[in-house]
């Protein structure tokens, strides 16, 4: 229960920095991590019983995707209940078993909070609909009365993010009166209303949410949709520019960081969601044991991403710009400065990521196959030499690739809003096909049962589960675990960087007497002087292959 010592945080950090600072963070994906009762869906008695994975792999912390009570339209991220688990994955009683033996194993573990929008099936967007407009009920929402001389034309032009138009006319929700005049905004999925975050009963609510699950003993919050909450407040028009689609929240938009930052995102990083974020620090700060938040914050510069962890803020914000970058030394390098030129200022240490459940895999971005797991391991290795946190998404240590999942097994609705227009995006469902622990054929050990999980693991996974692996001395998961290790050598270095003008392909930079060189070339290039500690690859001699990263000391 919550409070008792089995739920107390790990110890600080021997050094007294905090211990979030340096971490390493595994996100796992709890429809698609462990079925522990054999009905082909994740759950946390399944997350609980491979624990022991993260511990021999060397992460710090693990990061679950929501597990609340929700109808699952996507897939968790449509909250009917915050302070409750849903059946699917479990019980309060399994949630306080998986705290309890994650800080057995020395594990931090952080829950996702998802603050834009609750689903439609929330008691109070229930109620909103049970009543008038004007209603207090209603004034949870963004309830707004149409355009056109009847009322049938969407408030304003925003559209959302999976597809199609961001406002629904509550006369066509299946739970509405069809004789209402109004809409509402939902940002993403139609089962998705947005908060209006201008109404002080949303905060209060989130606070004791936030309370809820701290008491509990969890050690900290990835917040969904950081950027959003507030918008503006006169819900005008965007002005949108060809090809942009509604508002790139999640790293789908074609328009770079550079780009973004010129676009009118009325809907996006407003300012007074800081305020909001000043208040849940506070609240953290009354908890022992270094609580934190990060924030999935898809900001249109480096600049304001830095806006989110200034000192009473947020602890951390992911740094995008790192996953977006192509595979290119100029590009990396230019990552790696303006991190540091943006957050030196707040005092803040920076993420860094490849993968999540939200975009293509990186093996798969960088040209699949043995080509892409090459770039992998090598971006990998390169990103866990930089100081700050690093964030690993569940199968990457197994180097799994991007799924071609069938168009008749797509359950994204960013799919399923979109597959009957002249624009079909096919989903993030190929990312979150379910981990392969053993066996030659699906399921792969992910549970008990026989046959496929929710979403179908392909063939030939067999020499890819974790079972498989660790008898290979050149796995990917050795290559993980050797770097892990390696890392936790690196803590006594400075958290200061210096970046080596590109010339050519080839990325260096400098941390102490640590020299990291990454090859994006075609050809092999001369090594620097120095021991080799680590190779991405096989490294013969004093040159360094192609797509290949190496760490020196001396």
């Amino acid at each position: 229960m919550a409070g008792n010592d089995a739920t107390n945080p790990p110890t600080p950090d021997s050094t007294g920095t905090e211990w979030w600072r340096h971490a390493v963070i595994y996100q796992v994906y709890p429809r698609s991590w462990a079925d522990a009762n054999g009905d082909g869906v994740g759950d946390l008695p399944g997350i609980t019983a491979h624990l022991e994975h993260l511990r021999d792999l060397g992460v710090d912390a693990l990061w679950i995707s929501p597990f609340y009570r929700s109808p699952q339209n996507d897939h968790g991220y449509d909250v009917s209940d915050y302070q409750d688990i849903d059946p699917l994955f479990g019980t309060l009683e399994d949630a306080d078993a998986l705290v309890a033996r994650a800080h057995e194993l020395g594990l931090r573990l952080i829950v996702d909070l998802v603050p834009n929008h609750s689903s439609d099936q929330h008691a109070w967007f229930q109620a909103a609909l049970a009543s008038k407009p004007g209603s207090p009920e209603r004034a949870r929402y963004l309830f707004r009365d149409g355009k056109g001389p009847d009322g049938l034309e969407p408030p304003n032009n925003w559209q959302s993010v999976f597809g199609g138009s961001a406002w629904d006319r509550v006369a066509e929700h299946p739970d509405g009166d069809p004789d209402d005049p109004q809409w509402f905004l939902h940002l993403f999925d139609s089962s998705q209303p947005d908060f209006d975050w201008r109404n002080p009963e949303v905060g209060d609510m989130f606070e004791g949410v936030l309370r809820f699950w701290l008491d509990r003993g969890v050690d900290g919050f990835r917040v969904d949709v950081a950027h959003g909450l507030f918008k503006e407040e006169s819900l005008r028009d965007q002005v949108r520019v060809e090809g942009q689609k509604g508002g790139a929240s999640t790293g789908e938009d074609p328009h770079s960081m550079v780009e973004r930052a010129e676009l009118d995102e009325p809907m996006w990083d407003q300012p007074e969601v800081h305020e909001v974020y000043r208040r849940w620090h506070q609240v953290l700060a009354e908890y022992p044991g270094d609580r934190m938040m990060v924030a999935e914050a898809w900001t249109s510069s480096a600049e304001s991403m830095a806006r989110f962890v200034r000192p009473d803020e947020y602890q951390q914000t992911f740094n995008f710009a790192w996953l977006l970058a192509s595979w290119s030394a100029s590009d990396f390098a230019d990552v790696v400065q303006h991190t540091f030129d943006a957050l030196e200022p707040v005092g803040a240490t920076p993420t860094w990521v490849l993968s999540n459940h939200d975009v293509i895999r990186h093996v798969t971005r960088y040209g699949g196959g043995t080509l892409g797991l090459a770039r992998a391991r090598a971006a990998t290795m390169t990103m866990l030499a930089l100081p700050g946190s690093a964030y690993l998404y569940q199968g990457e240590e197994l180097g799994l690739e991007q799924v071609d999942v069938a168009p008749e097994h797509r359950t994204d609705p960013n799919w399923l809003r979109t597959k009957d227009t002249d624009e079909p995006e096919i989903g993030r469902d190929g990312c979150r096909v379910p981990m392969p622990w053993s066996g030659t054929s699906a399921p792969y050990g992910f549970g008990p049962g026989e046959g496929q999980p929710w979403l179908p693991q392909p063939s030939g996974w067999g020499s890819l589960t974790v079972a498989a692996q660790e008898t290979d001395p050149e796995s990917t998961l050795a290559f993980y675990r050797s770097v892990l290790t390696a890392r936790r050598g690196l803590a006594g270095l400075t958290d200061s960087v210096k970046v080596t003008p590109v010339t050519g392909d080839v990325l260096t930079f400098t941390r102490g007497d640590l020299t990291v060189v990454l090859n994006c070339g075609s050809e092999p290039v001369e090594l620097p002087a120095g021991e080799v500690v680590l190779a991405s690859g096989p490294v013969d001699g004093p040159h360094l292959p192609a797509d290949t990263a190496v760490w020196l000391r001396g």
